[in-house]
């Protein structure tokens, strides 16, 4: 079984349909792009993923745990970012807020220590992680977030607009962390509206409009069933056509 399956899911806040029935995998060290404009659904997608909402209908399993049924097990193989939301006590320090939330996965002493300090490295946090957060920039405390989200070494990562707030050289930093990331064998899920990115990063793409599944394959295969080569421009032609690719 894959690490990461979504099977029919559907969510609905009373008469309105957010996300229609989709259907999707992620493979063990594989970062699958998830595409869409404002409103098509993913972070929505992502939430039924995290355990934060429930689905209204269909299935998901993380590493064989059933979210619906299993919320608390998937919680432990999950790592959470959703863009826009770093969130943080801003009288602690960086290493502070790495370290709360290390110790709600049952990390400690030397072993969270050593976590905090590899992640500052790769990061290049070094010049703020003993400083208080509430002065950072937005760039500084979304580094934070992400080493919040890393912390308990997730098998399975969500990433909802992660590069917000990061200048260029931040974003050059991260994706390299992702890209060590994949080839430790994680499981990454990458929202971004950065077709650049998107393309350098991910071996698939699910793309999503007004809830709905459009494709979901290689961009290879996205491109095949089109003349449009830019990927800014295909993705536009796909959604304003609405339909699924098959």
């Amino acid at each position: 079984m894959e690490p990461v399956t979504v099977k029919g899911i559907s969510k609905c806040f009373g008469t309105i349909t957010a996300v229609e029935p989709l259907t999707f995998s992620i493979r063990k060290g594989e970062v699958l792009g998830l595409i869409g404009e404002n409103g098509a659904g993913k972070t929505t997608t992502m939430r039924m993923m995290a355990t934060i909402l429930k689905p209204s209908t269909g299935e998901i399993r993380i590493n064989g745990y059933c979210v619906q049924k299993e919320a608390m097990a998937v919680r432990t193989q999950i790592g959470i970012l959703f863009g826009g939301d770093v969130g943080m006590y801003n009288r602690l320090t960086a290493r502070e807020n790495i370290a709360f939330f290390g110790t709600l996965y049952g990390l400690a002493g030397m072993e969270l220590n050593k976590r905090i300090d590899d992640l500052a490295d790769m990061l290049e946090m070094g010049a703020f992680i003993d400083r208080r957060v509430g002065p950072f920039s937005r760039g500084m405390k979304q580094k934070v977030a992400i080493a919040r989200t890393l912390v308990h070494d997730p098998q399975v990562i969500l990433l909802d607009e992660p590069t917000t707030g990061l200048d260029v050289s931040a974003a050059v930093i991260f994706r390299q962390l992702i890209t060590t990331m994949r080839q430790a064998g994680k499981t990454i899920l990458f929202s971004s509206h950065n077709m650049g990115e998107i393309e350098k990063l991910c071996d698939r793409v699910a793309i999503m409009h007004k809830g709905k599944l459009l494709f979901h394959g290689t961009i290879p295969a996205l491109r095949a069933k089109s003349s449009i080569h830019d990927l800014d421009d295909l993705f536009v032609h796909l959604v304003t056509g609405g339909k699924p690719i098959e």
